[in-house]
């Protein structure tokens, strides 16, 4: 799917959105936000989005921080022409926007109190490089830096925070237009997208997982790295069991996989669990 201008101010309550609320950026022309072709492609993803599972494959992919799953994830939807969605990038979208408008990262309402004025909107084709603004500014660089990794667990264990976010990620779930999306993130498989026709627990081992992470953020030692992947482990593992896979969800180890073994792995999943997609 081709990419343009959108932006997500889901409410947390789940009020309807308007066709800049998708959190799906697309070309103008396409499905531009703003015209009559928006606002109907608005009604249908209102009319749809509890179906979405049943109108195009929905691979579901969970699994610890540093466990791969972004880039094996976007890999992935590559190998199968799908759309790929980054969950997490929108958690770090939301940390950074608390950051700059000053919240108390530890006063939860505060926190809750944030989300009205978030405006995120995320490119969802694989072959371009997920980008995410937050109120129309690219932040797809500053949303990993340490700063913002170091906030990301006082937002996301905010059980309003992630019911907000389940929203908006079956929202961009409904609006490929592709045979299918591979979204990926924490209880992916078990909270946002239980009936997707393929779930996968996507794990290592935790050094393998502290190497993996200190190549992604930048700016920081690996010390540093390890401490704060040990940090959300257990800050997360409060929210959700990140490490167990739930029945019907099938398990990736990918601690003694190179990184295309570990895509190969996933592609033949999928493909062996959808023949006909």
């Amino acid at each position: 799917m081709s990419a343009a201008d959108g932006a997500a101010a889901a409410d947390p309550a789940g009020a309807d959105l308007t066709g800049a609320d998708l959190g799906v950026e697309r070309s103008p022309g396409e499905h531009g936000v703003g015209g009559p072709a928006g606002e109907a492609h608005t009604a249908e993803l209102r009319d749809e989005t509890a179906e979405a599972v049943h109108s195009h494959v929905v691979v579901a992919v969970d699994g610890p921080a540093g466990s791969g799953k972004s880039s094996v994830s976007r890999a992935s939807a590559i190998a199968l022409g799908f759309d790929y969605q980054d969950t997490g990038a929108a958690y770090r979208a939301f940390a950074l926007h608390a950051l700059q408008t000053a919240v108390d990262l530890d006063d939860a309402d505060a926190i809750v109190g944030a989300l009205p004025s978030f405006r995120y909107a995320i490119e969802i084709d694989p072959h371009r490089a997920s980008s995410v603004t937050v109120d129309g500014v690219d932040v797809t660089d500053e949303i990993r830096t340490p700063r913002v990794t170091g906030a990301v667990s006082h937002v996301a264990k905010v059980p309003e925070v992630r019911r907000y976010m389940v929203d908006l990620f079956r929202r961009v779930i409904a609006s490929t237009d592709k045979a299918g999306i591979v979204t990926e993130g924490r209880d992916i498989t078990t909270v946002v997208a239980p009936d997707a026709q393929v779930r996968i627990l996507l794990t290592a081992s935790e050094e393998a997982r502290m190497a993996r992470r200190s190549a992604e953020v930048t700016g920081q030692s690996a010390e540093e790295t390890a401490r704060q992947l040990s940090t959300r482990d257990r800050l997360d593992s409060k929210v959700v069991d990140f490490m167990t896979a739930a029945p019907g969800v099938s398990t990736v180890d990918s601690t003694h996989l190179d990184f295309d073994q570990t895509v190969q792995a996933v592609v033949e999943l999928v493909q062996t669990s959808t023949p006909t997609s």
